[in-house]
């Protein structure tokens, strides 16, 4: 009888906790999202032309949220994988000291992180000169552009792509490396058929924790972007808080979970479980 209660018993808590701050709170905004009329007197009345209004009125928003997180995606994982790549392997004794300096960042508020970065991307910064030298910023300005704002998802959300590839290199048994050298493959053949596949659920793990944040985020289009960057994160931000239009909010924040699970079942359908569990190394 213990060991059949005692499953259950370990997952009540998280069952609760989910239950109490998940699945209860996406009831209650299932509901608002199907309201009509206006502030301080909505009621329900299956309003489903919330979500029609959603789709029509705030597809450019949408659109431009998946391009700046996949994009953001795509250059955080440029960055990690080497990074990752050289801590798991390469770092030696500084192992623990670079590990420090990828999560270091999470010791400062995100909202400071980012009114950080538009100090970087001023026009009068060192950085900016440098690009403008490089013929990177059109007549010397970055900030208030798409390009600023995806560099701002990038760097919030690098370490979430850095940490997941680490640990699945760090697991992984260096005999497999060696094996392929020792049948004479290249340094490149071993990484591409030995390492890269070995690592890919680190990988996996690494995009869907940036993408899933990075498309919902509005904070780096609040500060870094302009009129014309903005995120549906803003869009929902702004019927909420300035416009008070709940049900609109409600409606919209459910057709953005709903295209980040599609997206998700899609990215993993594809992705494989090959990919997942690593078994195209063996």
């Amino acid at each position: 009888m213990r060991r059949r209660v005692a499953p259950y018993l370990l997952l009540g808590p998280g069952a609760a906790w989910l239950l109490l701050f998940f699945v209860i709170p996406l009831f209650f905004l299932a509901e608002l999202s199907l309201n009509s009329g206006v502030f301080g007197s909505y009621e329900f009345s299956w309003h489903w032309e919330n979500y029609n209004d959603a789709l029509k009125l705030y597809d450019t928003q949408f659109v431009r949220s998946f391009v700046y997180a996949g994009l953001a995606t795509l250059f955080a994982l440029l960055l990690a994988y080497p990074l990752a790549y050289t801590i798991a392997f390469k770092a030696g004794r500084w192992r623990n000291v670079l590990l420090f300096a990828v999560v270091a960042p999470f010791f400062t508020t995100y909202l400071i992180r980012t009114l950080a970065w538009k100090t970087i991307l001023s026009d009068q910064s060192p950085v900016v000169s440098a690009l403008d030298f490089l013929g990177m910023a059109p007549e010397g300005h970055v900030l208030a552009t798409g390009g600023a704002v995806v560099a701002g998802l990038t760097y919030n959300f690098l370490p979430f792509m850095v940490l997941p590839i680490y640990a699945s290199l760090e697991r992984m048994d260096v005999r497999l490396i060696e094996a392929g050298k020792d049948l004479y493959a290249s340094a490149s053949q071993t990484f591409f058929r030995v390492t890269l596949p070995l690592s890919a659920p680190g990988v996996v793990a690494g995009t869907l924790l940036t993408f899933i944040p990075a498309s919902g985020d509005y904070i780096n289009a609040q500060f870094l972007g302009s009129a014309n960057n903005q995120m549906i994160g803003n869009v929902i931000q702004s019927l909420y808080l300035k416009q008070s239009d709940y049900p609109a909010a409600a409606a919209l924040s459910f057709v953005l979970m709903v295209a980040i699970l599609i997206l998700v079942l899609v990215y993993i359908r594809f992705a494989g479980s090959e990919a997942l569990m690593g078994e195209e190394a063996v």
